[in-house]
């Protein structure tokens, strides 16, 4: 469904280059989720909007279906909107105040000459919400009825992979289940493929596939859910884990605490980029950037401990 590789953003930053995100590469399937997580400021998000061409990438390809979309203009990108579509992180901020939530959904559907009533009605009741509450506006629904909204509006064109960018971490942990559930529903029925970036490994292990842990602009592990959770190989991914909560009563997990705050992607430190904060660094990781190299069949990990 969707190939990237050697994916780079960098933006000018007073004499220096940002280097958002640096050089990333992975695949999602057809009705595949690839959950992307890491800290903020990380690169998470910028490479989501570089993937849906919000930004245009500065290097890399991004290939969607087998076609290669990385420097298409508008006209010639457009056909591959209606396949490549959004979910957003505030299900407030990306909702237009002025326009009635029937009008938001129906837009997509507008575009393409495809609009009408009876469409925008299914699209709500699919999501949960009533057709009688297309006539009013954004801020008279609830955070989640909003997010619904949101995936309404995705859903509209009949997209075959979704970038979700913290689509639940602005609701109410009642909600982000409700939300949640509803995602997978979809991805069953429509046979969906998801990017889902977030920073809550809890949400990620429950609705992903696949998981992809980035830091500093650069992947550091890749591998299917189980082996990851189960034997993370890099020090950043197991000190991730070590700080999600148990779901067992009185049950501890030795936490890794990580000293130190996170480099300025502007001027990322020599060698291994986390080797600032990485309590098992030597001398090799501060003058050689580690390889993203397969350790173990389908898992992927950037680090000399594990050579």
């Amino acid at each position: 469904m969707l190939e990237v590789a050697g994916l780079k953003k960098h933006f000018p930053l007073k004499g220096k280059t940002l280097r958002a995100v640096d050089g990333v590469s992975f695949a999602i399937g057809e009705g595949e989720t690839l959950g992307l997580v890491g800290e903020s400021g990380c690169g998470k998000s910028t490479a989501g909007k570089a993937i849906l061409r919000l930004i245009e990438p500065t290097a890399g390809t991004i290939r969607l279906r087998g076609v290669d979309i990385t420097a298409l203009n508008e006209a010639a990108m457009r056909p591959h909107r209606r396949t490549l579509q959004a979910v957003f992180q505030d299900p407030y901020s990306s909702l237009n105040p002025r326009m009635t939530a029937g009008a938001i959904v129906g837009e997509p559907l507008r575009n393409f000459g495809m609009a009408s009533e009876e469409h925008v009605a299914q699209l709500f009741r699919r999501v949960g919400l009533a057709p009688e509450q297309m006539r009013r506006y954004p801020h008279e629904f609830s955070g989640g009825q909003r997010q619904r909204l949101g995936i309404a509006r995705a859903l509209a064109l009949k997209p075959s992979l979704i970038v979700a960018d913290e689509p639940v971490s602005a609701l109410d942990v009642s909600v982000q289940a409700q939300v949640i559930n509803l995602l997978e529903d979809l991805q069953a029925e429509y046979r969906l493929s998801y990017l889902f970036i977030a920073h809550d490994l809890a949400v990620v292990q429950h609705i992903s596939h696949r998981v992809a842990v980035m830091y500093l602009g650069k992947l550091v592990e890749l591998a299917e859910k189980k082996s990851l959770f189960a034997q993370p190989r890099h020090p950043y991914t197991q000190a991730l884990l070590s700080a999600v909560p148990q779901p067992v009563p009185g049950a501890k997990r030795q936490r890794i605490v990580l000293k130190g705050d996170l480099p300025s992607p502007a001027s990322p430190p020599s060698g291994c980029r986390f080797h600032t904060r990485c309590p098992y660094a030597f001398e090799r990781c501060r003058a050689e950037e580690p390889a993203f190299e397969e350790k173990a069949p389908g898992h992927w990990a950037a680090c000399h401990l594990d050579a």
